[in-house]
């Protein structure tokens, strides 16, 4: 078994990526969790854009979220706006500033080096790798997919894929909700072997 050696890989690549995060965050007065949280901001769907699912998706706790929402809402990275059905509930919107610093700092520089240093099979080899690792590791757990609508169960193509329907949230989507985050993912029975 190969498993030391994948977890030290893996390991190592998120020791230098922090870092990395650390220093290219600092250049902004952020922490790499508060990158984080507006990298995943920035990619997941209106129904996954809540301080809930963000306390999920990064498995941290309740107030370390909440300071880190201030923080960015206060830099103005983000902004939230109450639910139209749910007075209760805060969706987080990443602002314009925070989709300009996410372009300067996601991927980093030393990482956007590093794959192009590499040839496009061996990018996609490693890509599809660590899919199937990450995909063995959330089921071996029972853990949440997060994954994109486009390859859960309950997604739909409706006339040829003009639109999207979920059945789970008995919702239209968007051609580009499908390829954002859902907290509600699940794969599609081809995909859960």
């Amino acid at each position: 078994m190969e498993s030391h050696l994948i977890y030290d890989c893996v390991e190592r690549l998120s020791e230098i990526l922090r870092q990395d995060s650390r220093q290219a965050g600092a250049a902004h007065g952020l922490q790499p969790v508060q990158i984080e949280v507006l990298h995943y901001l920035s990619i997941c769907n209106r129904y996954s854009d809540t301080p809930m699912a963000v306390t999920e998706y990064l498995g941290q706790t309740k107030g370390t979220v909440s300071q880190t929402l201030k923080v960015l809402e206060n830099k103005e990275f983000i902004s939230k706006c109450v639910d139209k059905n749910d007075k209760r509930v805060n969706h987080l919107k990443v602002s314009a500033k925070g989709r300009r610093l996410l372009k300067q700092t996601i991927p980093t520089s030393m990482f956007s080096n590093a794959c192009n240093a590499l040839a496009d099979e061996k990018q996609s080899d490693i890509a599809t790798s660590l899919q199937q690792l990450l995909g063995a590791l959330v089921r071996a757990n029972k853990l949440k997919t997060f994954g994109v609508c486009s390859t859960c169960r309950f997604n739909q193509k409706i006339k040829g894929g003009a639109y999207f329907f979920c059945d789970f949230l008995q919702e239209r989507l968007s051609k580009v909700e499908v390829q954002l985050i859902c907290k509600e993912h699940e794969l599609s029975a081809t995909q859960a072997m």
